[in-house]
Order: C-alpha cells, then sequence, then structure tokens
C-alpha cells in the first residue's frame, strides 16, 4: 500500500515538474519573440490598470469587462479586429490605440517601451 502511494506521488510530482517545464519553455519564447520579460508582465498590467477594463488570465486583479477578455491572445489573427497580431503590433496597440484606430475606447496610457514589451511578453503566453 504504502508503496503504491509513493508511486503516485512521485507521478503527481513529475507532472508538476513537466508543466513547469512547459511553461518556462513558454515563457522563453515569449521573451524571444517579444524582448520583453513576460515574469513583468502581470506588475506592469496592474500598474496601468489594464484589469479594469480586460479579464486577463493569470492576474487575479484583471476582471474587467469593458473591453475583450483576453484569455488566448496569442493565439489571435487580428488585434482591435483589424491589426495583424505580431508583436511589434501588439506594443504598437498597447502604446498607442488612438493611433491605430482612431476613435477606439482603449486610451492612450503613457506605456513605456520597456513596459510595453513586458505586457506583450506576458500576453503572448496566453495561448
Amino acid at each position: 500500500m504504502r508503496r503504491s502511494w509513493v508511486a503516485a506521488a512521485l507521478l503527481l510530482l513529475a507532472g508538476a515538474l513537466s508543466a513547469c517545464d512547459r511553461d518556462e519553455g513558454v515563457y522563453q519564447q515569449a521573451s524571444v519573440l517579444t524582448g520583453g520579460n513576460p515574469r513583468n508582465g502581470p506588475a506592469a498590467i496592474g500598474r496601468y490598470g489594464c484589469g479594469s477594463c480586460h479579464t486577463i488570465p493569470k492576474v487575479r486583479s484583471a476582471v474587467g469587462t469593458v473591453g475583450p477578455p483576453l484569455t488566448g491572445i496569442a493565439s489571435r489573427g487580428y488585434l482591435a479586429g483589424r491589426l495583424p497580431n505580431s508583436p511589434d503590433n501588439m506594443v504598437q496597440w498597447i502604446q498607442h490605440p488612438q493611433h491605430v484606430e482612431k476613435g477606439t475606447v482603449m486610451p492612450e496610457m503613457g506605456v513605456t517601451d520597456s513596459d510595453a514589451r513586458d505586457i506583450t511578453a506576458f500576453l503572448y503566453t496566453l495561448r
């Protein structure tokens, strides 16, 4: 009985470590794609108040319903319904939504280039 319990615990641990490895791989890939640090993204999202309008997975305070939920944003073909989804375009949209689509309800928030890259890197982990 004890052996089966130990074996089950080891299997759970191996699964958890495997998930951590997958997450780390996704974070590394997002960093390379965007030039940002995805681990800094949630804090930047909090500072700029993105979660007051958007629901964003893995960001506890991001439960807004004004803008679209950002679940799976990395897999979407377009941003704002017209801008091809690429890291540079996402950075541009985050920093200057009014330049991309005049009159959009997404406000200019004064997002720095570094913060925009970190936010983009984090959002690129959401598949």
